[in-house]
C-alpha cells in the first residue's frame, strides 16, 4: 500500500497500525505526535489504528536539549 509520510512517499506491507510504522521508520516513541488524515492520534491508539492505501501520516517527535 501506498502512504504519505511527513510529504514523503512510502510503501508499506498491508495491515499495519501507527505503533508498527513508527518500528519501521525507526521513530522513537517516546514524545511522538501523529496526525493521521488531518487529526491527531492520542498516543494510546497508535495500536489500532490500521493505515489505508491512501493515507497522509504527519509525524512530529519532541527533542529535548539545554
Amino acid at each position: 500500500m501506498h502512504v504519505t509520510v511527513n510529504g514523503n512517499s512510502h510503501e508499506l506491507d498491508n495491515n499495519i497500525n501507527l505503533y508498527q510504522l513508527l518500528e519501521q521508520l525507526k521513530v522513537g516513541k517516546g514524545r511522538v505526535a501523529i496526525e493521521l488524515n488531518g487529526k491527531i492520534v492520542p498516543k494510546s491508539q497508535f495500536c489500532q489504528h490500521q493505515l489505508s492505501n491512501g493515507d497522509t501520516i504527519e509525524i512530529v517527535q519532541a527533542i529535548g536539549g539545554g
